[in-house]
């Protein structure tokens, strides 16, 4: 039976002189949406690095402070259906940060107790959302920004998959891995924001066309928790992560543990190599002539990224693959039949606003200690509230998914929400009925599936992966074929492919091969993209059944490397980056 505390409102009453640090311009008559639309009466801010025409961008430099005359993309979608635009909020300067102190007009407080940071970056967007002053807000998200601020101020912080909204319009922070987030104090209005929000464009060079798995995680679901939880000496919070876990068992969850190592290098490599030369390159042109007038720590920082030369760069970004691939293996591994998505504290502690002026860099970056790695690893999340602590301080869970896993995430997320008893952010009001996910179809409709399995570049961390995400496809399991088999380095590939081959019973083997679920409305569109001499047939698994996969016609393989003995693609991809023996060239 799941516990439901008794309601609660903010502990302390935040000072208007305090609250308006929130806000750096706002409009009695603000931009007004159409008429009607699926969001018409509802409010929102836009956190100020997201142009708003007529309204200055300052990302918080008065130096930087531009008007533009159009406005970003995410801001026109919502104003055409129907929200209208109350003003813009202040922000960690240039995006920089997880706590909400870095900015010249002072630091945003915590909507529960002023004493206490807010999270950042968008830290004004948040304090606007738990306080009701709107109904949503969007903020942007590179390394946390719009989890950390949701989680600390007990409101809904959805992180969607990246390029699925447009960043056009918005300043850039690491323009790769740049996300807009939004901030509600419901899951339900949250996904209903995504779905006016998200679409393709062509002026975005990271906007992706994505298609989002339309069926929820399954009733008895898998969900991965790291092997070693860091929560800094806060026992109050890992107390709270312990609750949260039951709640997600008692959710129908199975919670298994990961290896958590390759997300914390992924993690680190946002700053502690050359990709931070990215949050240079973002505000180069301003910042090469401005310097003086950014403030630290964020000056120092962005002055890291000149530091590297493109080699050093090359070096990172191939580290980050490298850690990525060693991620996506623990999506299948973990407990031995793998996980559907993991969940992590949204931050593992919480501090003072004095704590984190006296020292910035360190606190920050234990408040990103289970987010830094989402954006570089290309996973959708969502930052639900989950308690108040005893301490009257909110706290909350992150649910972490493959891309395009965003409505199934908010699916979950909504039915845990609910289940905690909350009130909606600080205003002390109960949350409202749960709503319909957009994207979730119920299990009356859902559409019919087939099982595709797949053996070569197309497997998690491959680079024909995204292929299936952007199908809506769910990976089930992983698994080898029945020992019929054998498998070949296909010559002159790009990417490198594998050829699985069907042989007589007793010259095969057992090769692994991982089987995805995808919609039949889309399955055809997947086959189109299967190049000869590669084909879709059907392939026997281990266990007797049977399912479509990748084929090879017998004439590409003429000449091809035998690799069966390795067992599959993986595991000889490994073999040939492995360092081999110096060669002994002594006489």
């Amino acid at each position: 039976m799941v516990q439901v505390p008794p309601p609660v409102r903010a502990s302390t009453p935040i000072p208007c002189s305090e609250g308006a640090r929130a806000w750096i311009s706002r409009d009695a008559s603000p931009l007004q949406g159409a008429a009607a639309g699926p969001l018409a009466g509802l409010r929102f801010a836009a956190k100020d690095n997201i142009d708003a025409a007529g309204l200055r961008t300052t990302a918080a430099c008065e130096a930087f402070a531009y008007r533009p005359a159009a406005h970003a993309t995410v801001v026109r979608k919502l104003l055409d259906a129907g929200a209208s635009l109350a003003g813009k909020t202040n922000l960690d300067q240039f995006a920089c940060g997880l706590n909400g102190t870095r900015s010249p007009w002072g630091a945003v407080p915590n909507a529960f107790d002023p004493a206490y940071v807010s999270g950042g970056s968008s830290s004004g967007s948040a304090y606007v959302v738990a306080t009701g002053q709107v109904d949503f807000a969007l903020g942007t998200d590179t390394a946390g920004s719009g989890r950390v601020p949701a989680g600390l101020n007990n409101i809904v912080g959805l992180k969607p998959s990246k390029g699925l909204i447009s960043a056009r319009g918005v300043v850039p922070a690491a323009q790769s891995v740049d996300c807009v987030s939004i901030f509600a104090r419901s899951v339900g209005l949250a996904a209903q924001v995504l779905e006016a929000a998200r679409g393709y464009d062509a002026e975005d060079p990271y906007s992706r066309q994505l298609t989002l798995a339309d069926r929820p995680f399954p009733k008895t679901f898998r969900f991965g928790v790291p092997d070693v939880l860091e929560f800094f000496g806060d026992k109050l919070a890992e107390a709270e992560f312990d609750r949260a876990r039951a709640r997600l068992r008692e959710l129908g969850g199975v919670e298994v543990r990961f290896r958590y190592q390759p997300f914390a290098e992924a993690a680190a490599l946002l700053y502690e190599s050359a990709l931070v030369a990215e949050r240079y390159a973002a505000v180069r042109d301003f910042f090469d002539v401005h310097e003086d007038q950014v403030m630290e720590p964020v000056r120092g920082i962005i002055a890291q990224g000149r530091a590297y030369d493109a080699a050093d760069l090359c070096i990172a970004q191939t580290r980050l693959r490298a850690f990525g691939q060693q991620a996506a293996a623990q999506w299948q591994e973990a407990g031995g039949q793998g996980m559907d998505l993991i969940c992590v504290p949204t931050a593992p502690t919480h501090y003072t606003i004095a704590q984190m002026q006296a020292d910035p860099v360190v606190l920050n970056r234990n408040l990103g200690a289970y987010t830094n790695f989402v954006n570089l690893l290309d996973y959708a999340a969502l930052s639900v509230p989950s308690s108040i602590r005893s301490d009257g301080l909110p706290f909350g869970i992150t649910l972490i998914g493959q891309c395009g896993s965003d409505w199934q995430l908010a699916e979950l997320g909504q039915r845990y929400h609910h289940a905690t008893g909350l009130m909606q952010g600080a205003t002390g009001e109960p949350l409202p009925v749960p709503a319909p996910i957009p994207g979730i179809r119920s299990s009356a409709s859902a559409s019919a599936t087939v099982r595709v399995a797949v053996v070569g570049a197309h497997l998690s961390g491959m680079p024909l992966n995204p292929q299936l995400a952007e199908r809506g496809a769910r990976l089930l399991t992983q698994t080898t074929t029945a020992p019929h088999y054998r498998l070949y380095a296909l010559p002159g590939t790009v990417p490198p492919k594998p050829g699985l081959q069907r042989v007589a019973d007793g010259q095969g083997a057992r090769i692994v091969v991982e089987v995805w679920e995808m919609p039949i409305e889309h399955y055809g569109s997947f086959v189109a993209l299967v190049p000869a001499p590669l084909s879709i047939g059907t392939l026997a698994l281990d266990d007797g059944s049977s399912v479509q996969g990748f084929l090879c016609e017998a004439l590409a393989l003429d000449g091809a490397l035998d690799i069966t003995a390795h067992g599959g693609w993986r595991a000889y991809l490994a073999a040939q980056a492995a360092p081999t023996a110096p060669r002994d060239t002594r006489a």
